[in-house]
């Protein structure tokens, strides 16, 4: 396998951790964001998307991580990624959706970069803007688990939530987000990062990092 990613990027986080889950060995290929490098020709020969991670196998591309991740859970099933039960599986999706689809597309490079270069927010603004759709995602973030309260996102082995909860709370504190507020997000990303495949793969440790 092949996984094209930046060490910053929370989409490839959520893949590497997946990866350390099952234990799958891979070839890790930087694609420097800040530099551009994923609007070269080279990378265009690997998606048309332009976006990490993607993620080579058995000669085909896979994009968008949780599209990987699931892929991953069906060739690989062991540990599986998902529960065993229908509302389980729903709950578990909602949980990576809500952070996947509600915060972190607001808050990408490619949404900061058109604050700043287009709409000429300052550096404060485009923090404050960061902060806002962060701080209020993780809310909502933190009501669901209150609900059904257990050692991770879901039950008491890590799953596609948590694969997606975590990155984003690196995320967060990038940008000094006020996360005291949310007990059982922190409750859930600590029994997680005591696990070696969320420790060895943060973004710090790639190969990338700088």
């Amino acid at each position: 396998m092949d996984l094209y990613n930046y060490f910053r990027s929370s989409a490839s986080y959520r893949v590497r951790i997946g990866l350390a889950l099952k234990g799958l060995d891979y070839r890790y290929l930087p694609v420097h964001l800040t530099r551009g490098e994923q609007q070269g020709a080279a990378y265009a020969e690997v998606t048309a998307t332009g976006l990490v991670p993607a993620l080579r196998d058995q000669g085909r591309v896979f994009t968008q991580s949780l599209a990987i991740l699931e892929y991953l859970d069906e060739t690989h099933p062991e540990p599986p990624l998902l529960p065993p039960d229908a509302p389980g599986r729903a709950r578990v999706r909602a949980l990576a959706l809500d952070i996947a689809c509600e915060i972190h597309p607001l808050n990408n490079l490619r949404v900061l970069r058109y604050l700043v270069h287009e709409l000429k927010l300052g550096e404060d603004d485009k923090n404050r803007w960061v902060r806002h759709w962060v701080e209020t995602g993780l809310a909502a973030v933190e009501r669901q688990l209150a609900l059904q309260p257990a050692r991770y996102c879901h039950g008491d082995a890590p799953t596609l939530a948590d694969c997606v909860l975590v990155p984003q709370i690196f995320n967060a504190r990038r940008f000094d987000c006020r996360l005291d507020a949310l007990p059982q997000v922190q409750r859930v990303f600590d029994a997680c990062m005591a696990l070696d495949a969320f420790e060895r793969t943060r973004p710090e440790r790639c190969p990338d990092a700088a």
